[in-house]
């Protein structure tokens, strides 16, 4: 009957082309996850629901198809608001987060696109599982009642735990559990305002048996494996919330580069209150030294200047708090102005007229702030004409005034304004104005000259071009000669330096490397400081960016065939000049044609009618104006677009001898007739690791379509290696661009099941996993490498096959092991695979089988069971068994019918002693009902049917290998 089936399919086989069409097909994803789920909830409310503790490892699988291969994209929406993940993306097929925080929690969505169709999305949502150390805070009311003569004193035990699910708090005085109503001397309730976030303990009038230690316990009832957690606070008659006392003054003044120390003492607490010191600048300064209750600021600068704050904090109460003020002498800043005489609407100073001399530094603190004046290096009084003021420091602070009333030639001569800290240690500052007569007009005197600005000759409207130094000048007239501030006259814009507005002394605005945003009117004016306080000059100044053309494509590469036309245009997006005066196109240097440019026009053209071999190439358009050129590059090639490889193959992987497997590579080949005829490809492949390519051509007879599939065999592959894989499409041109992939060994666990096969050689054990919930683990172990747990008189002296170097699977019942433990090994999930794959009429039917040995006198137990998808409640064994069974491998086959996406676990059970090691191996899972199980066998010679599959199998590489 085998003969017979396998007949058929060879028949089969060779009607089969190497080609099919019709393989383009939009995305279709699902996620599956691994990593360290605690629970995952397929179904509820139509989503799916991850649960993981903190600090685990999540890792979720985007399983996607269509051809060409999708393209995926992980994204996220925020599960905070300080979350920033869904401003990213993740490109790649897994999604691993390791050691989450709570804060990524959220939903994540998987997007694939092929540009066929819509976008396949789906996503699920993640929650994240944590529970935070508990805190106890005590509060007390102290109260007496009208018309009763009676002294209350009640205590409430406040505790608060963060945690994601819920937490359920209990109480503890001593070894006694709380509860409500278990005495009425105690109240346990949750306020109503932070649903469920805290649990209050409430004393009632203070009892001797209330002083004890409370602890407070908080749990999350062991989900995820989270431990309850708890704190312990002692309440005894001397409980108090904290009080302290700073030994520094308010505020402390200092100059800079002093080494500052606040101390902060505590007066009373109990427990006894920790000390910690905080500032109003958000941190401690970065030099600052805590040591207890003392603050250290060395070296102190102004900008470590604040209020500093001690608070003490024993839970007990609110936390006590005291400040002080750090205040660090400084003086900057000094300016002055001049202003006429206010009573006269004149620019000008005169004499015989007012004129008031005003002097401005920024002084810390200001109440230290003193001011002097002298005239030609002597001290100078106020008078009835000459008289100091200092402005109101709400108006104008640190600023001084010298009013000199009906100016004489006698007042000619230097002013100078003295500014000074009271504390000293500060260097004053000296601001000096000099009063002279430089014209002598009839019937007054100009001593000083108000301000004037002037654009020169020629420098505005200003040209220059993009990336070159220009500097942008107004001459300043007047004395004092004030400081000139520049602007955008045009925009609200920055200037070049990211300001608003630019400081010069003479009058220049330089700017480096200019580009075209900076096209436009620049203002320049006159400032108070320094100069007249009158009405303020002002000037513009037109700059003018000139820059190349702007022109599109940059860069295209442009595929064709020979014999067949070739159109390239370039296309003009803006330019400055806009008026463009020529355009040349070159291939590779050389010239093919050139001409002015058509002003009704924004692009040019350039036509190859037919291509030849010489017409391949680069070809350059360079459209040309005063300020450069602007270049459009065409790459003209014959080369052949890369194949796309084709990923969703139906059991691509099979495995012909026991260290080698072959693999069905498949592949469509993108716009292939954009080019000439691929003649054929060129395949090379390496095993991941070894630099070396092996390489063969695979010649293709007849042109091939857009969708069709090819197909080439890979063999001799040796497992569990992994391989990379070239394909690239040769034309007459020569080679065209190559695309590779990775063809990874695995168990064939496909889409869709047809065998299954573990023997347990790798450390990846197939997918298996151990089951988190269980008591203990299965151990994978050869006997070549005894270990010290070795037990004599129970275990397989070698694996199935009598090798002492293979591998299999056994449970240890060696102590700490109890009688009645259970170490669970869970298979990877399998889909089923119904005849119809839109209706599951009848459940379909598979065989699973493996070789047990269980020898020794404590054997226990040997369970395997069905778990599918979504089931909450475990099933009864499909099949198990128990007691010494003595020393040999035997076979165990049992059907079974999932109706859904399954695992089967293997379930081993200590007995009553040492002697009791159970062993697995070769585990197999197979379409169809099980046949008669053959008789246990023990070693792994084929039967006569594996003979004919082998001889089938090899007649089907055979011709797989003869059809390319």
């Amino acid at each position: 009957m085998d003969l017979i089936i396998c007949v058929l399919g060879l028949l089969a086989l060779a009607v089969e082309g190497i080609r099919c069409q019709g393989v383009y097909a939009p995305p279709s994803v699902r996620i599956i996850h691994s990593g360290h789920a605690c629970n995952v909830e397929e179904e509820r409310h139509t989503e799916r629901v991850y649960t993981i503790r903190e600090g685990e490892t999540l890792e979720l699988t985007c399983l996607v198809t269509g051809h060409p291969r999708p393209q995926i994209r992980w994204t996220k929406t925020a599960g905070s608001v300080s979350d920033r993940f869904h401003d990213s993306s993740v490109f790649n097929q897994t999604l691993n987060i390791a050691k989450i925080l709570r804060t990524q929690g959220g939903r994540y969505y998987c997007k694939a696109e092929n540009g066929l169709g819509s976008p396949a999305i789906k996503s699920i949502r993640v929650d994240v599982y944590y529970l935070d150390e508990p805190t106890v805070t005590v509060h007390q009311s102290i109260g007496e009642a009208k018309e009763q003569f009676y002294y209350e004193r009640t205590v409430f035990l406040r505790c608060v735990a963060n945690s994601n699910p819920p937490v359920r708090y209990s109480w503890h005085r001593g070894r006694e559990v709380l509860t409500q109503g278990s005495d009425k001397g105690v109240e346990i309730y949750e306020p109503f305002f932070t649903q469920g976030e805290t649990k209050i303990l409430k004393l009632k009038n203070l009892r001797p048996q209330d002083y004890a230690n409370y602890s407070c316990v908080a749990s999350v009832r062991n989900v995820c494996a989270i431990l309850d957690r708890s704190v312990i606070f002692k309440l005894t008659n001397k409980t108090a919330s904290p009080s302290i006392k700073l030994l520094v003054e308010d505020p402390i003044v200092v100059n800079p580069g002093q080494t500052v120390s606040l101390v902060c003492i505590t007066t009373g607490g109990e427990p006894p209150p920790i000390l910690t010191w905080i500032c109003s600048n958000d941190s401690l300064p970065q030099r600052s030294v805590v040591k207890g209750g003392t603050l250290t600021l060395p070296a102190i600068t102004s900008d470590e200047a604040g209020v500093y704050s001690c608070v003490a904090s024993n839970s007990v109460g609110n936390p006590a708090k005291k400040s002080t003020t750090i205040v660090v002498r400084a003086l900057k800043k000094g300016r002055f102005w001049i202003t006429p005489d206010p009573y006269h609407n004149d620019d000008n100073i005169q004499i015989g007229r007012e004129v008031k001399i005003s002097c401005q530094v920024e002084a810390t603190p200001p109440e230290e702030l003193t001011f002097s004046w002298l005239k030609n290096g002597r001290a100078l009084r106020s008078s009835e004409r000459m008289v100091i003021t200092q402005t109101d420091p709400d108006i104008s602070p640190g600023t001084t005034n010298l009013d000199i009333i009906d100016l004489k030639f006698t007042d000619f001569g230097t002013y100078t304004c003295v500014a000074a800290l009271k504390g000293g240690g500060i260097p004053e500052i000296s601001i000096d104005v000099n009063i002279s007569s430089t014209t002598v007009p009839p019937l007054f005197f100009s001593f000083l000259v108000p301000p004037n600005l002037t654009v020169p000759r020629g420098k505005s409207p200003l040209v220059t071009r993009e990336g070159d130094t220009v500097e942008l000048e107004c001459l300043v007239s007047g004395k004092p000669k004030p400081i000139i501030l520049w602007s955008r006259a045009d925009k609200e814009v920055p200037m070049p330096d990211g300001s608003m507005q630019m400081e010069s002394y003479d009058g220049v605005l330089r700017i480096v490397n200019v580009s075209r945003e900076m096209t436009g009117s620049y203002r320049c004016q006159t400032s108070q400081y320094n100069g007249f306080n009158v009405k303020p000059r002002e000037a513009e100044v037109e700059l003018i960016v000139q820059y190349p053309p702007t022109v599109e494509p940059v860069y295209m590469e442009m595929r064709q065939g020979l014999g067949r036309p070739v159109v390239m245009t370039c296309r003009v997006l803006r330019a400055h000049p806009s008026r463009v005066l020529r355009f040349e196109w070159l291939l590779s240097n050389r010239l093919l044609h050139a001409g002015a440019f058509d002003a009704q026009r924004d692009e040019t053209e350039y036509t190859i009618r037919s291509l030849n071999r010489d017409g391949w190439g680069e070809y350059t358009c360079n459209v040309i104006n005063e300020a450069g050129a602007g270049k459009c590059t065409f790459q003209v090639t014959g080369k052949a677009y890369p194949p796309e490889f084709y990923y969703d193959t139906y059991s691509p992987l099979w495995q012909n001898r026991p260290r080698v497997y072959g693999f069905k590579l498949q592949w469509t080949q993108m716009n292939p007739n954009v080019v000439d005829r691929i003649v054929a490809y060129r395949l090379g492949i390496r095993q991941m690791g070894l630099q070396r390519w092996w390489e063969q051509e695979i010649p293709v007879d007849g042109a091939i379509n857009k969708g069709e599939l090819m197909t080439h065999n890979l063999t001799e592959l040796i497992k569990p290696e992994s391989y990379e894989v070239r394909l690239t499409p040769i034309t007459r041109f020569g080679e065209g661009d190559s695309t590779i992939r990775i063809v990874t060994y695995s168990a064939p666990i496909n889409p869709h099941l047809r065998e299954f096969h573990c023997s347990f050689e790798e450390e990846a054990i197939c997918m298996f996993t151990q089951d988190k919930n269980d008591d203990f683990d299965w151990t994978r172990h050869s006997a070549a490498t005894r270990d010290t747990k070795y037990t004599p008189n129970t275990g397989p002296s070698g694996d199935r096959s009598g090798s002492k170097q293979g591998f299999y699977m056994y449970i240890e019942t060696s102590r700490p092991r109890k009688e009645d433990e259970k170490a669970r090994l869970v298979s990877p999930f399998f889909n089923i695979a119904p005849k119809n794959p839109y209706v599951i009429t009848n459940p379909p039917a598979y065989c699973f089988g493996f070789f047990y040995h269980m020898y020794g006198k404590h054997i226990g137990t040997l369970n395997a069971l069905l778990k599918q998808k979504g089931q909450t409640t475990s099933e009864a064994p499909a099949w198990s068994l128990n007691g010494n069974q003595g020393e040999r491998w035997k076979q165990a086959k049992v059907s079974i019918h999932p109706t859904s996406s399954f695992q089967v676990v293997l379930e081993g059970i200590r007995g009553k002693g040492i002697e009791g090691d159970i062993a697995i191996d070769d585990v197999t899972l197979e379409e169809g009902e099980c046949r008669d199980p053959p008789p246990n066998l023990s070693s792994k010679s084929p039967s006569t049917s594996s003979h004919i599959w082998l001889l089938c199998i090899t007649l089907v590489m055979t011709l797989l290998e003869g059809q390319r």
